[in-house]
């Protein structure tokens, strides 16, 4: 074989090793899997919406203020604004 097929095949090794990496490999994937767990364990679960940027910008200006995790605060605002709605469950 020529040298440049043998350089050839090398890349097709290379590439076909990265193809069959497990995707979890990926740089953080265990400290992500690990989060996602506790979270879980803490009943935690990602909810997902769209605020406005200067609703966004006073709560995180707020959280810093109280040295609080922006998670927290959110979570006990909504908890006070549905208990002052009467309900007191979703």
């Amino acid at each position: 074989m020529k040298k440049t097929d043998l350089e050839k095949l090398k890349g097709l090794k290379i590439a076909n090793e990265m193809r069959l990496r497990p995707h979890d490999s990926a740089p953080g994937a265990s400290e992500r899997r690990e989060r996602r767990k506790r979270d879980q364990a803490l009943g935690l679960m990602p909810f997902a919406t769209k605020l406005e940027s200067a609703l966004v910008a006073r709560l995180r200006e707020r959280a810093a203020a109280e040295d609080r995790d922006l998670n927290e605060l959110v979570g006990e605002l909504l908890r006070q604004a549905l208990d002052q709605g009467g309900t007191g469950t979703v």
